[in-house]
């Protein structure tokens, strides 16, 4: 589950979902996954994350599409 791992800061990366203590954005880890990056290649890319961190952004996105602002609530 997400919750724990994303965490939204307006002072980091412009309030944009980030994994937890980094500034990593969701969307910087759905962007490597589009361009075919596999799942477990990118903590490589990024050091301090998790494959479980990973997985959070993916089930952070997918609550967001469902339910924008129940998502964001959530955090």
């Amino acid at each position: 589950m997400y919750k724990g791992r994303i965490k939204v800061n307006t002072d980091i990366r412009f309030g944009k979902p980030c994994i937890k203590g980094t500034r990593i954005a969701v969307s910087d880890i759905l962007n490597l996954l589009g361009a075919g990056y596999p799942l477990e290649e990118i903590p490589k890319q990024y050091p301090g994350i998790t494959k479980k961190d990973v997985v959070a952004a993916i089930e952070y996105a997918s609550q967001f599409m469902e339910h924008p602002t129940q998502a964001i609530a959530q955090i």
